[in-house]
């Protein structure tokens, strides 16, 4: 299939806080030369919020360093100068790969580990204390360039340096960049929407969303998620 591309950085995280809140948060993650991976992510990488980060479909989360550029002019400063690989907590720093490159269901080989899409990422509010700016959670979103996720197919040690080869790709037509428009974008088009609840190899979150939508003719509230309910939730939760 298509030539791999090589893993230029492999990074895992500790818990610390935010500053001046006490949000916990495991996004600012370091450079390691290996690490084993498992169902559940990387050795050593941690998540604040085990409900709505890490986990068997959130193991493993890439975001392409091709997107820094273009955030370093739209954003001000301070956070234009944050705009560096390992930003937005991945795990895995590559270029040449995008949400129009890979597919819901892409298998790829990591290291000895396989490793499976699942979905891509749904920003939260924590990214709006990663970068001081209010909205930025909002601003990611909307440009529908989130980085994505992947489940564990099988277990293994990884290396900076390995490539990540692509070795089947079951649903070539469903692109991350079309299931992003259609989280997003074309909220309520019904076809789409189908088209995303037959999908088995999407998560059973993104499966469900558009489950409700088709059943509600409604778009699910974004703002809990975007924003946090209030200042004293974003003081007490625990972030990624």
């Amino acid at each position: 299939m298509a030539k791999g591309v090589v893993i230029r950085q492999l990074r895992v995280g500790s818990l610390t806080r935010f500053a001046d809140t006490g949000t916990l948060t495991g996004i600012y993650k370091q450079q390691v030369d290996s690490a084993y991976l498992n169902a559940n992510g990387l050795s050593d990488d941690q998540q604040g919020d085990k409900t709505h980060h890490g986990g068997p479909e959130k193991a493993l989360h890439h975001f392409a360093s091709d997107h820094y550029e273009q955030l370093r002019k739209a954003l001000p400063e301070p956070a234009a100068g944050r705009c560096q690989p390992g930003a937005f907590g991945e795990n895995l720093v590559t270029e040449g790969l995008t949400e129009t490159d890979v597919c819901v269901g892409d298998i790829f080989k990591l290291g000895e580990a396989i490793v499976q899409v699942s979905q891509p990422r749904q920003p939260c509010w924590r990214l709006n204390l990663r970068f001081g700016i209010p909205d930025m959670s909002r601003r990611l979103q909307s440009s529908l360039r989130t980085g994505w996720y992947y489940r564990v197919l099988q277990p293994g040690i990884v290396h900076r340096g390995d490539i990540l080869t692509l070795e089947q790709r079951p649903n070539p037509e469903w692109p991350l960049s079309r299931i992003l428009a259609i989280l997003y974008d074309i909220t309520l088009e019904p076809a789409a929407l189908a088209g995303m609840v037959g999908l088995v190899q999407l998560s059973p979150n993104l499966r469900n969303i558009a489950k409700q939508r088709l059943a509600t003719q409604q778009v699910e509230n974004w703002e809990g998620r975007l924003f946090g309910s209030s200042p004293q939730k974003q003081d007490d939760a625990t972030g990624p």
